[in-house]
């Protein structure tokens, strides 16, 4: 049975920005420190940018969680949302790391197999659907600045 319409749409986005909200809850008290106390690299932004970016990319990746979902079942639409799946979990996990954890090899690391999950789900996801798959490219174009400033401060701290 295929899944239609916008309440398909609405659960994915949802879902993907509640993994995200309550990741970033969780690390608050970290990032807090972090934005305190921390030395940051060359092109950091301000902390409000995070926010910000965040959202929209989790927004880009549930919709196209949700193309996918919608997509006719097949072994190429399952291994696309298994891997979407894996990458959100390894995305929870980060900030608790990296924030919370103050581990920044570990988190660099961490960051690189997310970096990593994220472009294999690009590709399972053009087996289904190209546009869901282009929709991904800038949650990995920004998770390798991310990488550039996880770097940056493991080296710096």
């Amino acid at each position: 049975m295929r899944k239609k319409g916008w309440k398909n749409v609405a659960f994915w986005i949802i879902v993907t920005e509640a993994v995200g909200a309550f990741s970033g809850w969780l690390s608050r008290g970290g990032a807090e420190f972090y934005a305190r106390q921390i030395r940051k690299p060359p092109l950091s932004p301000p902390g409000i940018v995070f926010p910000i970016v965040w959202t929209v990319l989790y927004v880009l990746m549930g919709y196209g969680a949700s193309v996918i979902d919608r997509s006719p079942e097949s072994e190429a639409r399952t291994k696309a949302l298994t891997v979407y799946l894996v990458q959100l979990g390894f995305n929870f996990f980060w900030s608790l790391i990296f924030f919370n954890g103050q581990w920044y090899g570990f988190a660099f690391l961490w960051l690189a197999a997310l970096w990593a999950l994220v472009f294999v789900m690009i590709r399972r996801f053009e087996k289904v659907d190209a546009i869901a798959a282009k929709l991904q490219w800038p949650y990995l174009v920004w998770l390798t600045f991310a990488g550039y400033l996880n770097l940056g401060v493991w080296i710096l701290n």
